[in-house]
């Protein structure tokens, strides 16, 4: 199995495999990225970074991640935004390999945590994630603010 990063040349690739992820969450409707705006913030801002699986030389799957912060370790993480392994591609291991791989950059980075969300109703990914040793984080719940909520709260 062969991995790479992705570069600006990717970008209609990288909101693919958003669109597939989305699809599969059902929630395909909110997606509003667009290449322009994935280039300008991933390979121009440098506020995040892909990672493509490969089998014989094709992306079969990929991984969106970016570092945070935990104050309590004093050091960066990196917080796997998206994981995605299309269908026919999966139970090869593609999924578990990006995982490893980002296990090693974080390692390589110094970094305190590797950490991401999953969709409640996501059992094949719960078990999955498990399988691996992944703990869920059982005390905790995820806020957000978005939108005109966002908005508001900026104007004070």
């Amino acid at each position: 199995m062969d991995y790479r990063f992705a570069t600006p040349e990717d970008t209609p690739l990288i909101l693919y495999f958003i669109k597939e992820l989305a699809s599969y969450e059902k929630m395909l409707d909110e997606v509003v990225a667009d290449e322009a705006t994935l280039r300008e913030w991933i390979f121009e801002k440098k506020k995040a970074e892909v990672i493509f699986a490969l089998e014989n030389g094709k992306e079969v799957g990929f991984a969106l991640f970016f570092h945070n912060f935990s104050t309590f370790l004093g050091r960066a993480g990196i917080y796997l935004e998206d994981l995605f392994v299309m269908p026919e591609y999966r139970g090869k291991g593609y999924g578990k390999g990006l995982l490893k791989v980002l296990a090693q950059i974080t390692v390589e980075r110094g970094c305190g945590r590797l950490e991401w969300s999953c969709l409640d109703w996501n059992k094949p990914s719960i078990d999955f994630y498990l399988s691996l040793g992944a703990e869920p984080m059982k005390d905790w719940t995820v806020y957000r603010i978005s939108g005109d909520t966002l908005q508001e709260l900026a104007k004070g």
